[in-house]
């Protein structure tokens, strides 16, 4: 198949509305979940990505049913009898180990290949190992698969995490709701995706409270009463972001719908500091930006600090903005792979270790340029859009992971773009 490629004539130009699809990194979760309640689970606000095809070829080859039907999904998991997840699935996309706790609660034993996904960072998988054996699960590893026994059943523990992994966090949710007893995570994970989870949890039959923060309480209930639901993904908080990083990297306005403003606390601010105007509504926020683009300085965190996933979009701002910018990311090792092909369009940046100083140019050149991750490729495009000059970004498989037509939704706010095969 004939490699495809963006093309983006830099107009600096992106204004008008846009609405943000269902976030990625839910819905990938909540498909896990419903392995939880057998039966027809409906899902809806589901982003048309490639991660969520995996995801639901992962549960197709457990047994279970999945059909689309735009951006809802039918998940039949009654037929579900198998619990080993195969390996070349599992390799394309970290997120499928998410169905390791669901496929224990449900079955007492879960066979799940180890995960691949973005070459961003090592991730290792020990937290959800620690928290899952506080629970009762027992572990080895046989063959480059990871093969999960609860001998005794699974019974409530009190676990608190190295580091507030999402991942984690996850995984121990969906075994804990189905575990004898009281579970308590402490230092929790407490992304906006967690509390969506524990939403669908409850509406399944589980009892979580506290999701969303850093002490998470699971009552155990059984198996049994776990039953299918009808659910809505939240909108996507780093697709938003995204785009309002493109309405303050050409003055915008840009205002983003379906979101919940509170889940980019952060990113607002950060936008703000660097001579952004933000207005918000209920499910809605405007970016706009008269005064030159200032620098300043941002850290990586776990929520609610700073988002590891709009590091690349702030240090494309960074690379346009007056004075020197430090960067410094503490989540993923490698997420500096973007600075390398931003230098190629006349960015100023030096790397040590895990800081980045982006001293601002006045422009960036059009050129041929990678995605070396899904956040990277996203960001590449907005610098297209900003430099002058023709771009091509390559390797597009990484934004398709994680954007729907971002091609179309970046036309329609005025870029000069178009997706075509090379």
């Amino acid at each position: 198949m004939a490699e495809e490629v963006i093309i983006v004539q830099g107009n600096g130009v992106l204004a008008g509305d846009v609405t943000v699809s269902g976030a990625k990194n839910s819905a990938l979760k909540l498909m896990a979940a419903s392995l939880l309640g057998s039966g027809e689970s409906v899902l809806r606000n589901v982003p048309l990505i490639s991660d969520i095809g995996i995801m639901a070829e992962v549960l197709e080859r457990l047994g279970a049913t999945v059909v689309r039907e735009g951006h809802s999904l039918r998940i039949d998991t009654a037929p579900v009898a198998s619990c080993e997840t195969p390996y070349e699935l599992v390799t394309k996309m970290r997120a499928s180990i998410s169905v390791l706790g669901p496929l224990i609660g449900r079955f007492g034993r879960a066979r799940v290949a180890m995960p691949g996904g973005c070459q961003i960072g090592a991730r290792k998988i020990d937290m959800h190992l620690v928290g899952l054996e506080a629970l009762g699960v027992r572990f080895e590893v046989d063959h480059g698969v990871l093969v999960a026994e609860a001998p005794d059943g699974l019974h409530g523990a009190d676990v608190t995490l190295e580091f507030p992994s999402v991942g984690a966090t996850e995984n121990m949710l969906m075994a804990a709701v189905v575990a004898e007893g009281t579970t308590l995570i402490e230092n929790a994970a407490c992304e906006p995706e967690i509390a969506d989870l524990a939403a669908m949890l409850n509406a399944m039959g589980a009892q979580v409270q506290g999701a969303g923060t850093p002490h998470i309480e699971v009552q155990g209930v059984s198996l049994g009463s776990m039953h299918p639901c009808d659910h809505a993904t939240v909108g996507d908080r780093i697709e938003a972001g995204t785009f309002l990083v493109g309405g303050a990297l050409t003055g915008g306005p840009v205002t983003v719908h379906g979101i919940d403003p509170a889940f980019l606390r952060m990113a607002i601010m950060k936008l703000e500091q660097m001579g952004a105007q933000v207005e918000t509504g209920a499910d809605w926020v405007r970016v706009s930006r008269t005064e030159p683009l200032r620098c300043t300085d941002i850290q990586t965190l776990p929520h609610p600090g700073f988002p590891t996933d709009l590091q690349a979009q702030f240090m494309l701002l960074a690379a346009l903005a007056d004075g020197t910018s430090v960067i410094t990311e503490n989540v993923f090792e490698n997420r500096f792979m973007f600075a390398a092909e931003l230098m190629r369009m006349g960015a100023d940046i030096t790397l040590d270790d895990h800081h980045a100083l982006v001293r601002g140019v006045a422009s960036l050149q059009g050129a041929p340029v990678s995605s070396t991750d899904l956040r990277a490729g996203a960001a590449l495009v907005l610098a297209a859009i900003a430099a002058e000059g023709e771009s091509r970004i390559h390797h597009l498989e990484h934004i398709d992971r994680g954007y729907e037509d971002y091609v179309g939704k970046l036309a329609s706010l005025g870029a000069d773009i178009s997706r075509v095969s090379a």
